[in-house]
């Protein structure tokens, strides 16, 4: 398994380990010219939660492959946490912000792969 791969499940289990829901796996590697190869988004249900979310990923990351993001945004509201990995953005996001800006489906040749929810 290769190593963007790998950082692609690292965060899904950062983000299950704490009830994230809705998450979409954006591979954006066929197009050219993208900022990253991967999007994923997922929302909470709070902003409390959407910052639980974002540790937990950048904790399970560090933890199993030694990485941390190169850029965190979005603490401050807790509306939309942004996560930069380099070739793996993490998008976590309030219900309400979610269905606004819908940004998994910016690129219409992208391949979506939506996570079942764990309940």
């Amino acid at each position: 398994m290769d190593k963007q791969k790998k950082l692609v499940d690292k965060i899904i289990e950062g983000i299950q380990e704490k009830k994230g829901k809705d998450i979409v796996i954006a591979d954006l590697t066929p197009i050219d010219d993208t900022i990253c190869n991967y999007f994923i988004v997922c929302q909470g249900n709070s902003p409390s939660h959407l910052e639980a979310l974002a540790q937990s990923i950048a904790y399970t990351v560090h933890r199993d492959l030694n990485e941390k993001p190169v850029a965190v945004d979005g603490f401050r509201n807790a509306e939309w946490i942004a996560i930069d990995y380099v070739d793996v953005m993490v998008h976590v996001f309030l219900p309400e912000r979610h269905d606004f800006y819908n940004i998994e489906n910016l690129w219409a040749d992208a391949q979506l792969t939506q996570i079942p929810n764990i309940d």
